[in-house]
């Protein structure tokens, strides 16, 4: 189960890698980057695209995929950007305070 909070920030760390991609590509790389241990739903992330969107941290476009079929590619947006860096130090600052916790 992956945990509450962290698809967004994954997506907008692959959209800042990749620049421009479809629903599909993004699903793709999340699978295949995640380990069998952190499954999620396809349509979870379609959920999130839409919330990105409506927050206007990625933006949405339609156009045409090299096979020719009709789909909407995402961008990460400068509001994005921004909140990607402030998710990556808190998510630093957590994970190091739970990591020390752990190790105790």
């Amino acid at each position: 189960m992956m945990l509450q909070g962290t698809l967004d920030l994954i997506v907008l760390s692959t959209l800042q890698k990749v620049r421009r991609q479809d629903a599909l590509a993004i699903a793709a790389r999340l699978q295949q980057a995640s380990p069998a241990t952190l499954p999620f739903q396809q349509s979870t992330l379609y959920s999130a695209l839409v919330r990105l969107e409506q927050q206007g941290r990625i933006k949405g476009t339609w156009g045409k995929t090299e096979a020719n079929r009709e789909t909407k590619f995402y961008a990460i947006t400068t509001d994005g950007e921004k909140v990607l860096t402030e998710e990556i130090h808190r998510w630093k600052l957590y994970s190091g305070v739970i990591a020390n916790l752990l190790s105790d």
